[in-house]
């Protein structure tokens, strides 16, 4: 049975053609019957001829629905007019109407529409009922009427149900389109956010350990006790970096087999310690105060938090001078966290760290403002009265809408 069933919606031709048959049969059957009854008109040709072209009319509705409904009519017009009297193949009018309301054009469908109101009507004056008042004869032609009317209705709404249904899918590829670009969108947010950790892990690590190297370099033969110290130094930096960029680089390959260990956590506020005590071994002096009760604040806010003071350290590094020195102040409010860091050294130009980063080519100032912006923060960045560079940040604990 689905096998037929398959059949039959892949060639719905075939099948018409094959009830175009089987309606030629039965009216020609009737056509030969009825030819040279009394009260009966029309040739044998005729009646024959009509049922022959209201058969491919059947057969073609489909495939040819507008020119098959002109061809019914022409068809309907010329037995009114040659006088040949309704068979059992004017059943295809029915059909051709259901089918023109259902898949044929607009005008089509209504011209259809207009023709069954009236094509009984036409009929029952042409060819009346006998020994019937014109109370009989008015209700034959609108029980005749009926069936028209009910074949364009149900052709009619199931035109409304398909126009339904495809909208929906037309509107369910939509979606599906809108699904694949917000994936697109939020994939480049990642890499963004991923290129804004890279970068500071980068600066900040490789600059610590450029400063140790020299360092070692200078007191080598001098102090190798201090230069052990800093390759020391060096190792457990250069360890640091490559772990959490391999935590980083392995949201790029989510979907393959990770081997090696488990990644570092992402840094919080816990570890600005250790981040000020890892500049201050590599020369760089640096203040450190916190104000208010410490707690757990959310994720987002404490890798905020941490990349801020890591960035802003590392820009002193790089362009404070050999005698900068740094301060860091974390203020917990009752709904944020305060962040203010500054240095008295020479400082970079602003323009340089508004048009990329630090170093003209990284993130900056930038890379900071979007970092805050995600939790809904504020960020405020210039240089100090007297020298020095001063970023001020203030963090909430609920984004605002």
């Amino acid at each position: 049975m689905q096998r037929l069933y398959d059949f039959i919606h892949r060639h719905p031709t075939w099948v018409d053609t094959f009830w175009a048959v089987v309606l030629f049969g039965l009216s020609g059957l009737g056509v030969v019957n009825l030819d040279g009854v009394a009260g009966h008109h029309g040739s044998l040709i005729g009646g024959l001829a009509v049922s022959g072209v209201l058969s491919v009319v059947v057969a073609l509705r489909r495939r040819l629905p507008e020119p098959m409904l002109l061809l019914a009519l022409a068809t309907g017009l010329v037995q009114l007019v040659l006088d040949i009297e309704t068979n059992v193949a004017d059943f295809a009018m029915l059909v051709i109407t259901y089918t023109v309301a259902t898949v044929g054009a607009l005008w089509a469908s209504r011209l259809a529409l207009a023709v069954s109101l009236c094509a009984a009507t036409l009929a029952q004056i042409r060819w009346p009922a006998e020994h019937s008042s014109f109370a009989g004869q008015l209700a034959i032609a609108v029980f005749q009427t009926v069936p028209f009317a009910l074949a364009w209705v149900l052709g009619d709404s199931m035109r409304t149900r398909r126009a339904y249904f495809a909208q929906l899918e037309e509107r369910a590829a939509r979606l599906e389109k809108e699904r694949e670009a917000q994936s697109k969108v939020a994939v480049a947010a990642e890499r963004a956010r991923i290129a804004r950790e890279l970068h500071d892990v980068v600066a900040h690590n490789v600059s610590v350990m450029v400063v140790q190297a020299d360092g070692a370099a200078y007191v080598l033969d001098a102090a190798p006790d201090q230069a052990k110290k800093a390759l020391e130094t060096i190792s457990s930096t250069g360890r640091q970096a490559l772990a959490e960029m391999r935590r980083l680089l392995g949201v790029l390959r989510t979907g393959e087999h990770q081997e090696g260990g488990e990644y570092v956590p992402q840094p919080d506020v816990e570890q600005i310690d250790d981040l000020v005590e890892q500049c201050r071994t590599s020369g760089l002096p640096v203040d450190f105060k916190v104000e208010g009760t410490r707690r757990p604040l959310p994720s987002g806010v404490e890798l905020t938090a941490y990349r801020i003071v890591q960035e802003a350290l590392t820009n002193t590094r790089k362009h404070g001078g050999p005698k900068a020195g740094a301060s860091v102040r974390l203020v917990y409010f009752d709904d944020g966290l305060g962040l203010l860091v500054e240095d008295d050294g020479k400082g970079a130009p602003h323009e340089l760290y508004e048009e990329g980063g630090a170093d003209g080519r990284g993130h900056g100032l930038i890379g900071m403002r979007e970092r805050v912006g995600m939790v809904g923060g504020t960020l405020d960045a210039g240089p100090r009265p007297g020298g020095g560079f001063r970023i001020s940040a203030l963090l909430p604990l609920k984004p605002a809408h």
